[in-house]
């Protein structure tokens, strides 16, 4: 039982809390903050940065949410980034929601609602050309949320997640929200090298349990168990001690496996319409019939799993399983559902055209939601995806199919998550799902508030493997990847704002290097440190008589000359000594080297040298010990000072013998009076040393040689010294190191600099550069490129837009874009666009930096034939091009239009860039969502 004063003092504790904004936050939230919750936002109260990796669900935003709070308590600003525009849309109306419209804004390049306002929720992109334009909006910020920070990983958009964190002032809190990944310790790290103290909170707890199945047919069954046969959750049922992977799926893939074996060994005699090897038959022998998609929601509607999202790695496969639906028959919604399903749709698609609503395929679209089905990928048109997931967030749509792309898109939990296929293409072959990959598509299941579990449902197939299905299930090896590297547009940027050095010492910081040497973050690091400490030291070494560096100079010229001659005397006596030792002959008394005292040996014979290196003598000392001593050991001439006889049988391995020499040994020397000659004087070489008199004499001649303090001086200019080289020795190091990021900036500097975007030492910004700084595109060097050779001048708005898609699309391998029709203007647009490609890329290999990525004109005749007025099923049509893909294409032809407005000097293309942004923002695209990244 406590003690009064224990009680006392958990009562002033408990107090004290609940004064903190913390305890103010919490109780607006309406339930209790989870562990890992509470330590974020501790750490972020007591000024610290805060990294929360943790699964998805889990409840990580409500950190950024703190944030905020204390943005506002302060009287300071917080910014809220998130990767799409999607996700800035929905975290603004929850933000509006609890701190009202007049506290929060919105910035996505597309939309600008209350930019001044306090709480601002902005996609990364607009954050990091604020930072670059030096926007006034970062006056008084305090704290930055990055959402999704695991983004950093995206090959095409990653590194701008980087940049922001290397940029933002130093007094910033950011607060990084990651998805569970294993190395958040290592991105923790970094954090915390470059913006300070940085507290890592990692959760692998899921809020809702997660129960993992396969299903065999319409048959659910359980991934692991214990070894009773009872169900284990998934996420920790290979960790429980005694779980199993469920036996009977165990047995029925080795049956399945001695099935095919079968098959293949009678394959010559398989009859018509047998199997073949690899299939399943309809009984036993084959294996289990599978079931189709329908059969499949079906069961998971009867066991009370829906709403359920099925991953289908194929734009097709969703839509075609919606249909497959369709036509079975199946329903999963009341009448009353479905009407009010059908009420929302109409009204969100109220201002697409009536005339496109055929072939944007609305009418079957509207059948499935009614239904509650629904595809969900890239290809969708951007409204009808957001009203497939604002319906299934109410839960009126039960069954999503789904690409990849949704595990990384906005919140659309769901009960169950389905995988079809543990095999993905990835754009060049089908690989296996990785268990990254696996935990963040299962990551889906389990609602949190409203279910108690979760359910991640694999299907059975013929190559199933239930060991390897838990493996999946069981392990987190989801590292987090930097994909940064330095663009154009970042380096001139970097050069106009700090300068070339300053720019390659922060690319040095970058997670990309920190991860490729984790050591040259932290030598970078010391380099900084030391170079601040040289400053000190050269102001402490300076003195008002004359420059100190240059009589120090003088000093360490004179030490520098003086061990110079030493060194040639040593050498010199070296080869006296060697010259000499050749000339010993058996008996010859010798002074031995080393020692306090004088030692004297007698030689015994003359041991052969290895390789170029002369004899050696083997010596009997005074004190009767036997050894051979080197030529460089001695100090000069080898000369005797008298003779021994030695007798012709002498064993000097014999201790008798040994004691007998020594003594005629020591009697010899006793004749010549103890051997005590007193060795030759040598001469100095450095008295005589021409150079050496000439250095002292202009040391003494210098003012500081007179300064009282001159000694005080010196030993910190030996500080200096000694720290100045240690630090040049670190800076080799890093430049030493191939593959740098800095290596690949000073590169890119190179070429910018050849072509004339940077001065010719690379050091400055030319007015060709500033408008590269307004190109932000992946294709940004080509675009300014364009723009001075005049590729684009003279064209209409529709031709000025075709010749500009061709650096904003990439083909997909089932799309086949009509090029041959392209008007003859547009067509030598491009054609000149394409030839400045193959020139630059010649430049770009020359200098080892990564390639510009080729035009692709497969859009340019569908974009023309937009933007000339046709209508969307006529442009559809002939493009081949789903008509999600069409739009999202259109609103970054848009984006990057409006910056070639921007970017040009000249008034005619700035005025046709203008022009083609409206005539391609018309229709669908201009009333379509504008939430898409």
């Amino acid at each position: 039982m406590a003690s009064p004063a224990e009680r006392y003092a958990a009562a002033r504790r408990r107090t004290e809390e609940a004064r903190t904004e913390l305890a103010q936050f919490a109780n607006t939230l309406g339930f209790d903050l989870d562990g890992f919750q509470l330590q974020a936002c501790q750490a972020l109260e007591s000024g610290r940065g805060v990294l929360v990796a943790a699964p998805t669900g889990a409840g990580k935003t409500v950190v950024g949410e703190f944030a905020a709070h204390l943005a506002l308590r302060t009287h300071r600003k917080a910014f809220y980034t998130t990767p799409i525009k999607a996700l800035s849309n929905q975290k603004y109306a929850e933000l509006v929601e609890r701190h009202g419209a007049a506290s929060v804004g919105l910035l996505t390049g597309d939309n600008s609602v209350n930019g001044e306002a306090p709480v601002v929720v902005m996609t990364t992109e607009v954050l990091r050309n604020m930072l670059y334009a030096g926007s006034p909006l970062l006056d008084g910020l305090g704290y930055v949320v990055m959402d999704e920070v695991h983004y950093l990983a995206d090959r095409s958009r990653g590194a701008v997640w980087e940049e922001v964190i290397i940029h933002l002032p130093a007094d910033v809190l950011v607060v990084s929200l990651s998805a569970t990944v294993s190395n958040a310790e290592e991105f923790g790290a970094w954090l915390d090298t470059v913006r300070g103290d940085t507290e890592v909170v990692v959760s692998e707890h899921r809020p809702v349990p997660l129960w993992q199945h396969l299903a065999v047919g319409t048959r659910l069954y359980d991934l692991f168990t214990d070894p009773d046969g009872d169900p284990l959750e998934g996420d920790e049922g290979s960790l429980v001690p005694g779980a199993i992977v469920n036996p009977e799926l165990v047995a029925m893939s080795r049956q399945q496996l001695r099935t095919d074996r079968l098959a293949v060994a009678g394959g010559k005699g398989r009859r018509r319409g047998q199997p073949r090897p690899g299939q399943r038959g309809p009984g036993p022998g084959g294996g289990p019939r599978p079931a189709s998609r329908a059969q499949i929601l079906d069961t998971l509607d009867a066991a009370g799993l829906l709403p359920a999202i099925t991953f289908i790695f194929s734009r097709a496969g969703c839509d075609a399983a919606v249909g497959q639906c369709t036509a079975w028959g199946l329903r999963l919604t009341t009448p009353e559902e479905a009407r009010t399903i059908r009420a929302i749709a109409e009204e969100r698609c109220a201002e697409i055209p009536s005339s496109d609503l055929a072939v944007l395929g609305y009418w079957e679209w509207l059948e499935g939601l009614e239904r509650g089905l629904a595809a969900h990928h890239a290809g969708l048109l951007p409204v009808f995806k957001e009203t497939v997931e604002h319906l299934f967030a109410l839960g009126l749509v039960k069954a999503v199919f789904a690409t990849e792309t949704l595990a990384l898109g906005v919140n659309m939990p769901a009960r169950s998550v389905v995988l079809e296929r543990l095999v993905k293409w990835n754009g060049q072959t089908h690989v296996d799902v990785t268990p990254g990959e696996y935990t963040q598509l299962t990551g889906r299941a389990g609602r949190r508030g409203i279910d108690v579990e979760g359910h991640a449902v694999v299907l059975w197939s013929n190559t199933t493997d239930p060991e390897a299905v838990a493996g999946l299930a069981s392990r987190r090896t989801w590292p987090l990847r930097s994909s940064f590297r330095p663009t154009y547009n970042m380096a001139v940027n970097l050069v106009e704002q700090v300068g070339r050095e300053r720019a390659r010492d922060i690319l040095e910081t970058s997670f990309a290097q920190f991860q490729a040497d984790r050591a040259v973050v932290g030598q970078a690091q010391q380099i900084k440190n030391q170079q601040e400490a040289l400053r000190g030291y050269v102001e402490a070494m300076t003195c008002h008589l004359g420059d100190f560096r240059e009589y120090f100079a003088l000093r360490q010229a004179i030490t520098d000359r003086e061990k110079e001659l030493s060194r040639a005397g040593a050498a010199v006596r070296r080869a006296q000594a060697r010259d000499t030792i050749d000339n010993l002959s058996r008996g010859d008394v010798v002074r031995l080297p080393g020692g306090r005292r004088t030692n004297f040996g007698v030689v015994l014979d003359l041991v052969p040298g290895k390789g170029f290196d002369g004899p050696s003598p083997r010596i009997l000392s005074q004190d009767r010990q036997v050894r051979t001593i080197d030529a460089e050991d001695f100090t000069g001439a080898v000369e005797p000072l008298t003779r021994v006889r030695i007798p012709k049988n002498f064993n000097w391995r014999s201790p008798q013998e040994r004691r007998d020499l020594a003594s005629s040994l020591r009697n010899a020397l006793a004749e010549i009076g103890g051997g005590d000659v007193p060795p030759r004087r040598r001469q100095s070489v450095a008295a005589e040393d021409a150079e050496l008199a000439n250095l002292r004499e202009r040391l003494r001649a210098h003012p500081c040689h007179g300064c009282a303090d001159r000694e005080e001086h010196a030993r910190w200019a030996v500080r200096e010294e000694k720290l100045r080289r240690d630090t040049q020795g670190l800076q080799r190091k890093i430049e030493g190191r191939t593959g740098t990021i800095a290596r690949t900036f000073d590169r890119v500097c190179d070429l910018l600099a050849e072509l004339g975007y940077l001065t010719a030492d690379g050091q400055a910004v030319t007015d060709a550069g500033r408008t590269l700084r307004r190109i932000n595109a992946e294709t940004d060097l080509l675009v300014a490129q364009c723009l001075r050779h005049d590729a684009w001048e003279g064209l209409s708005p529709a031709d000025l837009a075709a010749a500009v898609s061709t650096l904003i699309h990439e083909s997909r391998r089932d799309e086949g874009g009509r090029t041959d029709r392209i008007p003859r203007r547009a067509e030598a647009a491009i054609a000149t666009t394409h030839r400045l490609w193959s020139d630059l890329t010649d430049r770009e290999d020359h200098h080892k930096v990564p390639m510009t990525r080729e035009p692709d004109p497969g859009l340019a005749w569908a974009v023309h034939r937009w933007a000339s007025g046709h209508r969307l099923d006529e442009v559809l049509r002939e493009a081949d091009l789903a008509a999600g893909d069409f739009v999202r294409r259109c609103k970054q032809l848009v984006d990057l239009l409006d910056q070639v407005g921007s970017a040009s000097t000249d008034p005619a293309v700035r005025r046709a860039a203008r022009d083609a942004v409206d005539v391609v923002r018309r229709g669908v695209v201009a009333h379509t969502s504008l939430t898409e990244s």
